[in-house]
């Protein structure tokens, strides 16, 4: 009987043992779970936030792009418009030499006209004579000979005027360039 007690204490102790370490084996598998969860969630975390931050930035991109798009909608009309607005600026300069009561009115017409314009965003672009070439301000139609050595590579003439709609360029101002 005492045999018996002994090996009945050895099987439990066996089945302890068997037990702690069955049971070890399923703390580790789940302590390995836990981990591949939380990367898992740190991997998700790090593409919402990627997501997130791409979003917004097409938010401010969009944003942008719909403001660009308010300042310059009426391009097309306004570009159109433009040479009228030159063919009065003609008219208005030869009205000016010969004197009369058509003078007034036409004056009037073209302050109004060219008002309306501005004030839709149009303005001429800032070009002088004298003022120094640049080829992304302006449009050289012809090279001539400068007067002077002071004149090569500036503004000789402005045949045409330039124009902008808010900050772009939509038509350029044709000049005279001295050699």
């Amino acid at each position: 009987m005492a045999k018996k007690a002994a090996t009945d204490d050895t099987k439990q102790k066996g089945t302890k043992k068997s037990a702690s370490a069955s049971g070890s084996k399923a703390t580790a598998k789940l302590q390995k779970q836990v981990e591949s969860l939380q990367d898992e969630l740190a991997q998700e975390k790090d593409k919402f936030l990627r997501l997130f931050a791409e979003f917004e930035n097409f938010k401010k991109r969009t944003a942008k792009e719909r403001l660009e798009l308010f300042k310059t909608a009426n391009q097309e009309v306004i570009t159109a418009l433009i040479p009228v607005l030159d063919d009065f600026d003609r008219a208005n300069q030869q009205i000016q030499k010969v004197e009369g009561s058509v003078d007034e009115g036409f004056s009037l017409i073209y302050n109004k006209f060219s008002e309306a314009l501005k004030s839709n965003g149009l303005k001429a672009t800032e070009s002088k004579i004298g003022d120094v070439f640049d080829a992304e301000l302006h449009e050289a139609i012809t090279q001539i000979p400068a007067p002077n050595a002071a004149d090569k590579g500036k503004i000789i003439d402005i045949i045409e005027k330039g124009y902008q709609l808010g900050d772009r360029i939509i038509r350029y101002p044709k000049v005279v360039v001295g050699q």
